[in-house]
C-alpha cells in the first residue's frame, strides 16, 4: 500500500492510501455487499458502509499510477468545492477517470464486476490506523506492488473506451508498443485532468 497527503487540504481527506489487489477471489460477493450497504439503514447500515468505505477501481483500465493519482486529485478536489456530481468522494474517483459524465457507466466499467481479477482498492481520508487491515477486511486477494499494474491494463479495452484507435498520434505508434501506451497514457491522464473543467 503507498500513502500520499495532501497538507493544504482539509484534514478529513488530506491522506490517500492506494492499495492493488490482484487474484481477487470474491468480487461478485464485493459488489453485492457494496450495493446492499447503500441502502441499509440504522446502526447495521453504517457499521457496514464504513467496512466498503473506499473506491474499488478495476485495475484493467488505468494506464499509470499517475493517471489513477490524477482521477483522485480531481475527485478531492471537487469534494473540497462541494461540486461532486457522485454521492461520494470515492464514487468521484470512478466518475473522474470515465471518459464519458454518465455516473452509471463510471460505476459499470471502472467499478467491481464479477469478472474483476485486479482491483485498485483507495481510501481518502483523515490520518487513519489500520487501512490496509481494512482493506483485507473487504477484499480477498493478494496485496501487490502498484509495479504490477504494468501486466494487467488492457490497453486495447481502454482505446476503445476512450476511442483512440483513429487517433493519430496512437496510430502512428501503433508498430512500437511501449511508445503507443505512452502516448495514450498521456492522452488518458490530459482527458482526466481536463474533465472538471469541461463538465
Amino acid at each position: 500500500m503507498e500513502t500520499y497527503r495532501y497538507p493544504q487540504l482539509p484534514p478529513e481527506i488530506e491522506s490517500v492510501y492506494i492499495a492493488l489487489f490482484t487474484d481477487i477471489q470474491n468480487a461478485t460477493e464485493l459488489k453485492k455487499r457494496l450495493v446492499a450497504a447503500s441502502v441499509m439503514s440504522g446502526d447495521e447500515g453504517e457499521v457496514e458502509r464504513e467496512a466498503v468505505n473506499f473506491a474499488f477501481i478495476d485495475a484493467r483500465l488505468v494506464t499509470s499510477v499517475t493517471h489513477l493519482q490524477t482521477g483522485i486529485y480531481h475527485a478531492i478536489l471537487a469534494a473540497t468545492q462541494d461540486s461532486l456530481r457522485t454521492k461520494t468522494v470515492h464514487s468521484e474517483v470512478l466518475w473522474t477517470l470515465n471518459p464519458s459524465n454518465n455516473i452509471s457507466e463510471a460505476f459499470r466499467r471502472y467499478g467491481v464486476t464479477d469478472d474483476s481479477k485486479a482491483l485498485f482498492v483507495v481510501r481518502i481520508d483523515k490520518d487513519t490506523p489500520d487501512v490496509l487491515l481494512k482493506m483485507q477486511a473487504a477484499v480477498k486477494g493478494t496485496v501487490s506492488s502498484l509495479s504490477a499494474l504494468a501486466d494487467i491494463t488492457d490497453w486495447a479495452t481502454v482505446k476503445k473506451y476512450h476511442k483512440l484507435n483513429n487517433e493519430p498520434a496512437v496510430r502512428e505508434q501503433s508498430r512500437d508498443p511501449a511508445r503507443e501506451r505512452g502516448v495514450i497514457d498521456e492522452i488518458v491522464i490530459s482527458s482526466v485532468a481536463m474533465k472538471s473543467v469541461q463538465a
